[in-house]
């Protein structure tokens, strides 16, 4: 994922700015995330720990993604022990979503002991 070859020409977040946000994602990643689903070719659900701000950092993470990479849907869902994140793409952007749930198994727990 930090291989700027994946990133698609329609992401419009400036490439300077690029490694701040995948360093945003590894972190969440590496904080949080309790598992990884594919649940359609498509479509992959992350879990992560909940917590004290935990939901407002995922959604203004998710808003912000967004709002360079139009092609992701993220739709948040939140109880008291965990946040879930499903993020869904189009045909086109498939490669995009395969690197991003790639990097979350990588990363997941390794924040943990």
């Amino acid at each position: 994922m930090t291989d700027p070859g994946w990133v698609p020409q329609s992401c419009t977040l400036p490439t300077t700015e690029r490694p701040l946000r995948v360093a945003e994602w590894d972190g969440l990643f590496t904080e949080r995330l309790a598992g990884v689903s594919r649940l359609e070719p498509l479509r992959v659900r992350l879990e992560l720990s909940g917590g004290a701000g935990v939901q407002e950092r995922v959604r203004d993470l998710a808003e912000r993604e967004s709002g360079c990479c139009s092609f992701f849907t993220f739709t948040a869902t939140a109880d008291m022990a965990r946040v879930c994140l499903d993020i869904t793409v189009d045909q086109t952007h498939e490669p995009v979503l395969d690197a991003l749930a790639a990097r979350a198994h990588a990363l997941m727990g390794n924040g943990h002991e």
